[in-house]
């Protein structure tokens, strides 16, 4: 990634976001003078909000790419970090030879390495890296929200709904018993997916395919993808509750629902009287989630009062687009804008939702199942709840 193609994804992006409001602008003027507009304006926009996106997808890419951590620095490492552990595993991916991953079990006393009740071993540090790096990359709400790891399928929280009181008082007054805030105990279990790709011994066999990550590859893709629906609209049975999931509502245990004031349409006001939704402390942590054809759709919105374009695209490297100047991020299991679709989520998803992971990813080596492939059936358990249910709002688009 050079300074050179930075500078000409920047201003590719500027000058396709200039293009843009010009054409807009003069799709507005059409309509107020001839109450409609030439639809070939909207096929215009459509052309040049694509090529938004597409400059802003090589810029996450070229971001994501400068970000992934490099080779291991040197020094002193766990026995399932080093390279001792790796050789074992590799030979135990490519031949089902497991007396090299028994050995170290037992020569460092701990039962981490080893087939347990579960079945099959722990991958790798390197694998479990990549397939994680891949799934955060993957998963908006995994890269906002809180994340816990844990080494059970459980993890209890505190749940605090409602405020403690205190009041003022002269020296000499009466102290009265003052309200008390409300806590409670909750339990967000963790939920197992699997993946089990395959491939014939013969392509295992060849030392040139690095199949360690090729079945990294192969497993990140699909447990980002499980993910990334489950957090946004998960039911919780068997996999997390999604933010989509929960009744509407202003107590706790529900979501507060806005509903745009227009049938099928979201406006400005929708989105503003949303954001103004959240309490201060969650609104300056706040990130907008939906996905890319709602983001089309509000690049054509303007503030009446200022006459300018809500949406704007981050123009450096690093920098997301903003709604209000609000960070956007991008969803693809979010609501396109129709009639009853929960279509924008906005808060502070890092303090409202929380990502529960269960330490270590799994896999065990099936030569028999599937003849002539070797499957390499691969766990790993996730959770997820929403822990605050005051720090994120939805809006409901109008019947």
């Amino acid at each position: 990634m050079s300074i050179v193609e930075v500078t000409e994804r920047v201003h590719a992006m500027g000058n396709a976001w200039e293009q843009f409001k010009q054409v807009n602008d003069s799709r507005l003027r059409e309509i107020e003078r001839k109450g409609n507009a030439d639809p070939l304006y909207n096929e215009h926009l459509k052309r040049i909000g694509d090529a938004l996106d597409h400059q802003k997808r090589r810029m996450d890419q070229m971001e994501t790419a400068h970000a992934r951590p490099g080779v291991e620095a040197s020094g002193t490492k766990h026995a399932f970090e080093d390279s001792e552990y790796r050789a074992a595993f590799t030979n135990y991916m490519r031949k089902g030879m497991e007396s090299g991953l028994e050995n170290i079990h037992l020569k460092t006393l701990s039962v981490s390495g080893a087939a347990g009740a579960e079945g099959g071993y722990l991958v790798t540090p390197h694998m479990s890296e990549t397939i994680t790096q891949i799934v955060r990359e993957s998963s908006p709400m995994r890269a906002l929200a809180s994340v816990e790891t844990i080494s059970h399928d459980t993890l209890d929280v505190i749940e605090d709904s409602g405020e403690m009181q205190a009041v003022w008082v002269d020296e000499d007054d009466a102290r009265d018993v003052t309200d008390n805030a409300l806590f409670g105990k909750r339990t967000i279990e963790t939920h197992e997916m699997y993946a089990n790709p395959r491939a014939t011994q013969k392509l295992i066999d060849d030392a040139s395919v690095d199949i360690e990550g090729w079945v990294s590859q192969k497993v990140a893709e699909r447990f980002a993808r499980l993910e990334a629906t489950a957090f946004i609209s998960g039911d919780g049975v068997k996999k997390p509750t999604g933010i989509l999931s929960y009744a509407a509502g202003t107590s706790w245990g529900q979501i507060e629902q806005l509903t745009s004031a227009t049938s099928a349409t979201v406006k400005t006001d929708d989105v503003i009287k949303l954001f103004y939704k959240l309490k201060d402390e969650y609104a300056k942590n706040a990130t907008f989630l939906m996905n890319r054809t709602t983001v089309q759709a509000l690049r054509l919105l303007k503030d009446t009062a200022s006459d300018q374009y809500i949406w704007q695209p981050g123009l450096a490297l690093g920098t997301p687009d903003t709604l209000l100047g609000v960070p956007v991020a991008l969803a693809s299991d979010m609501p396109a804008v129709a009639s009853n679709n929960l279509a924008i989520a906005v808060g502070d998803f890092k303090r409202g939702y929380m990502v529960v992971d269960r330490v270590g990813i799994r896999m065990l080596r099936d030569p028999y199942t599937a003849k002539p492939f070797v499957l390499f059936y691969t766990t790993k358990r996730v959770g997820g709840e929403v822990t605050n249910f005051e720090a994120i709002k939805l809006l409901k688009v109008a019947a």
